[in-house]
């Protein structure tokens, strides 16, 4: 392969939630904003960016990684140097391997989550739709999902997985103990909204409400969970009916503010609040929580509940991970068959031009034949540099699964068939 596969990024463990937020790229995925053109070094590339994560995937040739990162910096306005502080870089198998590792939940905050592999398809989607992605990362993300099918399939790593907004439903039952006392409110209408309207439900929460901008949509997930939508700019007034809210909306801005808080308490009479920001960038601005009575938490304060939850499917893990391993390897002949396929190219056209020559001088030989006789004997010369060029070429395939890799092969077959001479050369151009 003539280009090498690149991944930069960060995550979670690499920067907290501020950092998150800032150089997160979800408004540069659309083909108007694409935050990675495909020139100079980048012959392929796509975006990930979640709340936990933002990763750059490429292929390319000379310094891919330093085009990724100024590329990235450029489009969030950002300081190169800075982002630098907290990214991973990871090249060619490493790469491959971390990709199949973050697909499979592996690499998530919650191990054996569902939605990474969900907001992958998504990234792999947009890539396309900015026509972004060739015949390497077409091949490595599609082995990516197989990956991840396959892990799902043969480990318990996601058989009690946990979800964020499941860890911060399990936060708020810590808050409030009975659940069946207390309303809540989404904002936002999202996946991560549906989750937690699914385990809220489940931990017998009296009331939910929702408030989205798109107001159908808000009220088809009401419907869905019995509880009511509300336009999303009447949600002030509301926040004095619930104890508990959980948002997840896509705002560049806080939706929430101290401001908004202070005459909600006065009205509930200082009854404690629970908030849990799941967004990023954050939804509510971090000064709500120097109010009284207010309880806030952001998606980083999450990691202590599902920490908690790791426990049981550490093992399974392991097992995922050998899954892994044995993907990269499978990944690794595939790409190797991108290097070997020139040679092979090369072989079969040698013996063709070699058919071709010893045909005409038999033809001239024999003097006038028929169209019968000139068909049986191209026929039976191609025949024969068929079968001479098969057990080379199968040494060379073979060679993908070597302990040694394919280059000696190549280099090996390419002296023994002397493709790389004038005279070669001369034959494979048609002369």
């Amino acid at each position: 392969m003539d280009c090498d596969i690149v991944l930069v990024g960060l995550n979670h463990r690499t920067a907290g939630v501020d950092v998150r937020e800032r150089f997160a790229l979800v408004d540069f995925c659309a083909p108007d904003t694409w935050a990675v053109p495909c020139k100079g070094n980048i012959n392929e590339a796509l975006i990930l960016s979640t709340c936990n994560r933002v990763e750059l995937l490429a292929t390319g040739s000379g310094d891919t990684a330093g085009q990724l990162l100024h590329s990235w910096a450029a489009a969030r306005g950002a300081d190169v140097d800075e982002l630098r502080n907290y990214v991973y870089i990871h090249k060619n198998l490493d790469a491959v391997r971390h990709l199949f590792t973050v697909a499979s939940s592996l690499d998530s905050m919650v191990l054996g989550e569902p939605q990474i592999l969900g907001q992958l398809k998504g990234a792999y989607r947009k890539a396309v739709a900015a026509h972004s992605v060739g015949v390497i990362l077409n091949r490595l993300l599609h082995k990516a999902f197989s990956v991840a099918k396959r892990v799902r399939t043969e480990t318990a790593v996601a058989s009690s997985a946990v979800s964020i907004s499941y860890a911060a439903v399990e936060l708020a039952k810590r808050i409030f103990g009975d659940m069946h006392e207390h309303s809540a409110m989404l904002v936002g209408a999202g996946e991560m909204a549906e989750l937690a309207a699914t385990h809220l439900l489940q931990a017998g929460v009296r009331e939910i409400i929702v408030a989205n901008r798109t107001l159908s949509r808000g009220q088809e997930l009401a419907a869905q969970f019995h509880g009511r939508a509300i336009p999303f700019e009447t949600l002030p007034q509301y926040l004095k009916d619930v104890d508990i809210i959980i948002t997840s909306t896509g705002s560049p801005e806080p939706v929430i503010r101290a401001r908004d808080i202070r005459s909600v308490l006065k009205v509930r009479k200082n009854r404690p609040m629970f908030f849990i920001d799941i967004a990023v960038p954050r939804d509510i601005d971090p000064d709500v929580n120097s109010l009284d009575n207010v309880y806030l938490y952001d998606i980083d304060d999450l990691k202590e509940v599902v920490e908690e939850n790791l426990a049981g499917r550490r093992d399974e893990a392991r097992k995922a991970e050998a899954i892994v391993e044995e993907e990269v390897g499978y990944f690794s002949q595939w790409t190797q068959s991108l290097d070997v396929q020139p040679t092979i190219v090369d072989i079969i056209r040698r013996g063709e031009h070699v058919a071709q020559d010893e045909v005409a001088k038999t033809i001239k030989r024999l003097g006038v034949v028929d169209d019968e006789t000139r068909n049986a004997l191209e026929c039976m010369a191609h025949a024969i540099v068929s079968k001479l060029n098969h057990d080379p070429i199968m040494f060379l395939k073979n060679g993908t699964m070597s302990q040694d890799g394919i280059a000696p092969r190549i280099s090996l077959a390419r002296r023994f068939f002397n493709l790389d001479t004038g005279c070669t050369a001369k034959n494979n151009s048609g002369g």
